[in-house]
């Protein structure tokens, strides 16, 4: 299977190769001495802590190697600055009919995370703001109807 191309920050990036080894190194032998505790404890048929032990390493390998498809066809936005929003930048925007400042990062969709401000450039307001320029207005249509934003900076 052919795997699209994944794109993400450079702190994206980062952030999940530190979970590999995370779960390569420290995960991997906690796990190990749970299980040889449960193992200890005799008969492995009626043993809880044995078969949450087995669970649990079983979920760890398998986030690993969801992680690792992800770093296999992984592209990292080369970041550098042309004056427009793009993947890595910080956005900060306007309800043309008032309210406050509102400040967004531009992200891949693997980073996004709403409670961090991060938004997918994949969204419909990161394709909306993409490739603008500080002072454009763009339009979003979002379930309550389409709202009118400016654009106030980007960095």
């Amino acid at each position: 299977m052919n795997n699209p191309k994944q794109i993400f920050t450079q702190e994206g990036y980062d952030k999940i190769v530190s979970e590999i080894e995370e779960r390569e190194t420290t995960t991997r032998t906690k796990i190990a001495d749970e299980i040889e505790k449960a193992r200890q404890q005799g008969d492995l048929s009626e043993n809880a802590a044995y078969k949450a032990s087995i669970e649990a390493k079983e979920f760890n390998e398998n986030r690993i190697n969801q992680l690792r498809e992800l770093l296999a066809n992984a592209e990292v936005s080369s970041n550098s600055f042309s004056g427009v929003v793009d993947l890595g930048r910080k956005v900060t925007i306007q309800k043309v009919d008032g309210g406050g400042d509102i400040e967004y990062i531009i992200v891949g969709h693997n980073e996004a995370n709403p409670t961090e401000r991060k938004i997918s450039l994949d969204s419909p307001l990161g394709k909306s703001l993409s490739g603008k320029k500080k002072g454009d207005k763009v339009i979003v249509n979002t379930p309550g109807g389409s709202v009118e934003f400016v654009i106030k900076n980007i960095k």
